[in-house]
């Protein structure tokens, strides 16, 4: 069943999905944020167009592996979504990802402007690929 995964900011989602064989993770999306109502319609509305049976949220930990203000924001967001989504949610630490994303647009050459509009679902797939990566080592 298809995965799809949320990077949940302030201002923007970054949403991926993964391949059918959910070998790797691709960037589709950046929702612009409206208000939590529209935002969870908008999420529950994409993961039917993608078939998503399962939806997987960036955890923002600290460094310090303490939860602090952004962590507990989104255990709000993943409580009403749970309320509109039947599917499975899962949580990933998604420490350091948007830094990873924006290394690896940054070592691509791409402009300060064209990163900025794609930044977020560059974090939602990496955060996927985290999921899909202990997906295969749980049932290795």
């Amino acid at each position: 069943m298809p995965v799809m995964a949320l990077d949940v900011g302030t201002k923007r989602i970054g949403v991926a999905v993964a391949d059918p064989s959910g070998s790797f993770a691709l960037p589709i999306l950046v929702l612009e944020r409206a208000n939590l109502q529209a935002d969870l319609q908008r999420i529950v509305e994409l993961a039917k167009e993608y078939d998503a049976g399962e939806l997987v949220v960036g955890d923002p930990i600290r460094l310090s592996g303490e939860r602090g203000l952004a962590a507990e924001q989104i255990d709000r967001f993943v409580e009403h979504l749970q309320k509109k989504y039947a599917g499975r949610i899962h949580r990933v630490d998604e420490r350091l990802t948007t830094a990873q994303a924006q290394r690896a647009l940054l070592a691509a050459d791409v402009s300060r402007a064209k990163r900025k509009t794609v930044i977020d679902k560059m974090a939602a797939a990496l955060i996927l690929e985290t999921f899909l990566a202990r997906r295969r080592l749980s049932t290795e």
